[in-house]
């Protein structure tokens, strides 16, 4: 015999478990729990506005991005709250973003990124954020990077 619910029923197991992903997915973005390395990454006070800084976090094979927007960003940094940093790695296939005129581009296939809106897509292939890196600076403008709100393109784990 068949089991039966009533659509009252099953509308509230959806909504329930819906929910219950969104809550999942939102602690993992914003809440990185790896034991991440702090690595330092430069200091704020020799940054130009639009000029990007590549390095590696968190190990050599993982390219990142360190920029001064010069317009506040979420997690930005700094008395503008205008600097982050993100994986440049494009979440559509991998390939290496830029940044240029105030986004990030991937040029292998045109996917466009907004720094300031947690490096959220707004154009192309890919159909997910680029991962931020949780930036701290200390007393000196020394920049660290400590985590990363998200997976890098490629990888079953950051670390």
């Amino acid at each position: 015999m068949k089991a039966v619910i009533s659509r009252r029923k099953f509308v509230q197991i959806s909504v329930l478990s819906a929910a219950s992903l969104g809550v999942g997915k939102a602690a993992y973005w914003f809440a990185p729990s790896l034991p991440y390395p702090a690595l330092k990454v430069g200091n704020i006070n020799n940054l130009q506005t639009g000029q990007a800084v590549y390095f590696n976090y968190p190990d050599a094979r993982a390219q990142a991005i360190l920029v001064k927007l010069g317009r506040q960003a979420t997690g930005g940094i700094g008395k503008g709250r205008d600097v982050v940093a993100f994986s440049a790695a494009c979440t559509h296939m991998g390939c290496g973003v830029q940044y240029k005129e105030g986004r990030f581009v991937c040029p292998c296939h045109f996917s466009m990124f907004d720094p300031a809106k947690n490096g959220q897509v707004y154009q192309g292939l890919a159909s997910t954020y680029l991962p931020q890196i949780e930036l701290r600076l200390d007393s000196n403008g020394d920049i660290y990077a400590r985590a990363i709100g998200g997976l890098i393109w490629g990888r079953a784990s950051n670390i």
